[in-house]
């Protein structure tokens, strides 16, 4: 049967030594904070680490949020006091570049908004798979004047090409899971009544093949498809410094005063509401 770990805002439930599944459950929103970090960092670890897991999926137990921004409410020293990680990265995106590299294949099972940060997860996951109705990919943050900071500017290019992947960020708006799929920015997206069966079955598939023949093939995948360490560390550090400028505090005391960080539809229509900001 399967094995459990509770966490306060993560689950890992191992359904069987070699297939596990991580899902997000932070009511209302699914906001990452400094707080994940080390329940994240712990996951991570465990699926580098562990010597029978082969295939890991990402979901949400939050309806109509996969995984969303940063927490914007949260001390900025809470997040630039942390110590980076093994790759000498900040945490959050030296999480997601060791979640790249594991020897076992990552899919993230998007349903409802992957904003930001969960975009970002997305992106460094091997594959993403969408609801068709139900899956939102946004990469926001330059509507309210900040710059992305977990790699999406490293990675979107090698998966959508140079032009959409300056789209993306710059339109700073919702991109629904059709469109997603048509760009490349997701693998396929799904009638949302089929995602959960075909993700499972990919799942059980990929978990019954031979570890070292999936790590050994992940691993040349890499090579001519991962982004360098180097490409990756200055959006985290143009990310906190953005934070910091005025344009930036105006804009986001603007979303917090229509809601942002609250229920309700700044978070469900994040695309439009920073599109309105300047005006």
């Amino acid at each position: 049967m399967s094995d459990i770990a509770n966490h306060k805002e993560i689950r890992l439930e191992k359904r069987s030594p070699s297939y596990w599944r991580v899902t997000f459950d932070h009511p209302p929103l699914n906001i990452f904070g400094p707080k994940t970090i080390p329940q994240l960092n712990a996951v991570v670890t465990a699926l580098e680490t562990d010597e029978q897991v082969k295939v890991v999926v990402f979901d949400s137990a939050v309806e109509g949020f996969f995984l969303t921004h940063y927490d914007f409410l949260a001390r900025l020293e809470d997040s630039t006091s942390l110590p980076p990680g093994p790759t000498g990265l900040q945490p959050l995106p030296d999480m997601l570049a060791r979640l790249s590299r594991a020897p076992v294949v990552s899919i993230a099972s998007i349903r409802g908004r992957a904003t930001g940060v969960g975009s970002e997860l997305a992106l460094a996951s091997d594959m993403r798979f969408a609801s068709r109705e139900k899956a939102i990919l946004s990469q926001w943050e330059v509507g309210a004047a900040l710059v992305p900071g977990g790699g999406p500017m490293a990675r979107l290019p090698r998966l959508i090409g140079r032009g959409r992947a300056l789209e993306v960020p710059l339109g700073a708006d919702d991109i629904p899971g059709d469109l997603a799929e048509l760009y490349g920015y997701v693998n396929r997206a799904f009638p949302d009544a089929e995602l959960d069966g075909f993700v499972d079955a990919l799942a059980t598939r990929i978990a019954s093949f031979d570890k070292q023949a999936i790590a050994e093939t992940k691993r040349l995948v890499n090579i001519a498809s991962l982004p360098s360490d180097a490409e990756i560390a200055p959006e985290w550090n143009a990310f906190i410094a953005s934070v910091g400028r005025p344009a930036a505090q105006n804009r986001i005391q603007s979303l917090m005063e229509r809601g942002f960080h609250k229920a309700g539809d700044v978070e469900n229509r994040l695309g439009h509401h920073v599109g309105q900001l300047g005006g």
